[in-house]
């Protein structure tokens, strides 16, 4: 389901700071602007109750899941409140393999061709360039000559709708979103037009 969903659009919402009580409503503003991915990272306010209200409260063709996360035990509390995507910082492969055995999705964070490897061997379902704009398109593009074929890579950090294009050129297959979709107490209402934006710009790259 992960690779189908993806597919969709290739974007993932990244609702760091994300409060219960907002979880529904903007939750919801993402799915009608098209959003089909979701992920609040554990640093957030009540994370693991902001994700089984969305996951409760949101279509079935809807992913949530949870950011920022380090450990095994953390997996295993993300798997009790509903969420069905692990997303780290790091490539910590012990996560990775936490994350598979409990039957969800994984996406870690890598900055070098080496953690790449390592968390793919590990069962990593696409991996997450960060930071990105450290890393760089030119970096990004020659990863993709090595790694297998069809490995999705998602940069995130400092994406925005005008620099999705360069990253979709050189074969990036999605992006995660941070702050220039989401901050603590945005209307939802403007969450979801930000979406759009994206989507809408992701479309004119790719004609």
């Amino acid at each position: 389901m992960f690779d189908r969903t993806l597919a969709i659009n290739g974007l993932i919402a990244i609702l760091r700071g994300l409060r219960p009580e907002e979880a529904e409503t903007v939750g919801g503003a993402l799915y009608a602007a098209g959003m089909r991915i979701i992920e609040v990272p554990l640093n957030s306010p009540q994370p693991l109750r902001s994700i089984e209200l969305m996951r409760r409260s949101l279509p079935a063709d809807c992913l949530v899941g949870a950011g920022t996360v380090l450990t095994d035990r953390q997996v295993l509390d993300v798997r009790e409140a509903g969420g069905q995507l692990i997303v780290m910082p790091h490539g910590d492969v012990e996560v990775v393999r936490a994350a598979k055995i409990a039957g969800l999705y994984c996406t870690p964070g890598v900055a070098t061709p080496s953690e790449a490897f390592s968390v793919l061997a590990a069962g990593a379902d696409a991996l997450k360039l960060f930071p990105a704009e450290q890393i760089g398109i030119g970096a990004m593009k020659a990863w993709l000559t090595v790694l297998p074929a069809g490995t999705a890579l998602l940069p995130v950090g400092g994406i925005t709708p005008d620099s999705m294009a360069p990253y979709l050129h050189a074969g990036a297959a999605g992006f995660g979103l941070g702050s220039a979709l989401y901050s603590p107490g945005l209307p939802a209402p403007e969450v979801g037009r930000r979406a759009r934006s994206f989507i809408q710009a992701r479309h004119a790259a790719l004609g």
